[in-house]
């Protein structure tokens, strides 16, 4: 009951700004959904917002993972849009093994980082942040390749970002983020779906 007052008082202290960036978020991850390139714009006006308010609230690795989510909206846009003309992007699977290697050593420089954040400067949750800045990197690249697999990467950082955003007290976000998670699995199925359709054979072997 208390989580549910502090949710609703969360959204009362929201700026017309933040209201802005959240529903520029969910705009962004709907049309992604549906491999709208109209998304990447979406994307780069929402993370400027929380580019700001993260560095604000000391979420160092946050508020540089938005900035680099404004510079991968650029170049999803101009992926996108490229391969829209020639038919060359499309959904794509990745092996088992790759995905191995990605988290593995994704997984190692998360830590380091998180070190180094948490001896060396003011960041709070220093772990964390940077275990779902690193991997929410590579993810957003996965997803300008349009690799199917990318959902399934976004379902764990998204769970793990609304456990951070609960302690930081960012409660519209953490509800945002809740109907991310929602989303993804379905931008999963959607994706799959295609993938089969337009390609015309299974998942590539795990």
């Amino acid at each position: 009951m208390q989580w549910l007052i502090e949710t609703l008082a969360g959204f009362t202290a929201m700026s017309v700004w933040e209201y802005l960036a959240v529903i520029l978020s969910a705009a962004y991850l709907l049309l992604a959904i549906r491999e709208n390139s109209w998304c990447w714009p979406a994307a780069f006006a929402s993370t400027f917002i929380y580019t700001v308010m993260y560095w604000n609230g000391a979420l160092l690795m946050e508020s540089l993972l938005n900035f680099y989510y404004m510079f991968m909206a650029v170049v999803g846009w101009w992926m996108w849009r490229s391969g829209a003309q020639d038919t060359s992007l499309a959904i794509v699977s990745w092996s088992l093994s790759r995905h191995s290697i990605i988290i593995l050593s994704t997984l190692v420089v998360a830590l380091v980082i998180g070190y180094v954040m948490d001896n060396y400067t003011h960041a709070e949750l220093a772990y964390l942040d940077s275990l779902t800045t690193c991997f929410a990197v590579v993810t957003t690249y996965l997803v300008a390749r349009k690799v199917l697999e990318n959902w399934l990467y976004w379902i764990v950082i998204d769970a793990a970002s609304m456990y951070l955003y609960y302690l930081k007290g960012y409660y519209p976000t953490l509800v945002l983020f809740g109907f991310y998670t929602v989303m993804v699995c379905w931008g999963y199925v959607r994706w799959y779906e295609v993938y089969q359709q337009k390609e015309g054979k299974p998942l590539a072997a795990l």
